[in-house]
């Protein structure tokens, strides 16, 4: 399992000081972006070759706020591969309180939108990462 911090900016909030929900999007994100690094896939290099990742499904459940200075924590944990996608469980986390999940289907493709094989470095169920 990945972890990665996050603080609750004030641009993060809606008036009242909560965050508003499609930055939790935002945070997942930025998480996936360092775990994909950590393991080693130079997106940047990539994308060179042609070769993009895509957000194909996300499921999420928004269970209780964040709010403006919060420390958060957001756990990226993959559940389940095939040769050309990946499924990741993501959840935000404020100390040990859950507040926000979500299963986030990936998958490689070309810039031209033609399904690729993943990276051998994203193939983490199999043993290789």
């Amino acid at each position: 399992m990945h972890t990665f911090p996050v603080t609750v900016y004030y641009e993060d909030t809606d008036l009242g000081g909560i965050v508003y929900h499609a930055n939790y999007l935002k945070f997942i994100e930025r998480a996936r972006s360092a775990w994909v690094r950590q393991l080693g896939v130079d997106q940047n290099a990539l994308r060179a070759q042609g070769i993009v990742f895509a957000v194909h499904r996300i499921e999420a459940d928004f269970l209780s706020p964040a709010q403006l200075d919060d420390a958060l924590t957001v756990a990226t944990r993959p559940v389940a591969q095939s040769p050309a996608r990946l499924t990741l469980d993501q959840q935000v986390f404020r100390g040990e309180t859950l507040l926000f999940r979500a299963r986030v289907t990936l998958v490689c493709i070309t810039t031209g939108g033609k399904p690729r094989r993943l990276p051998p470095e994203l193939l983490v169920l199999s043993g290789n990462a």
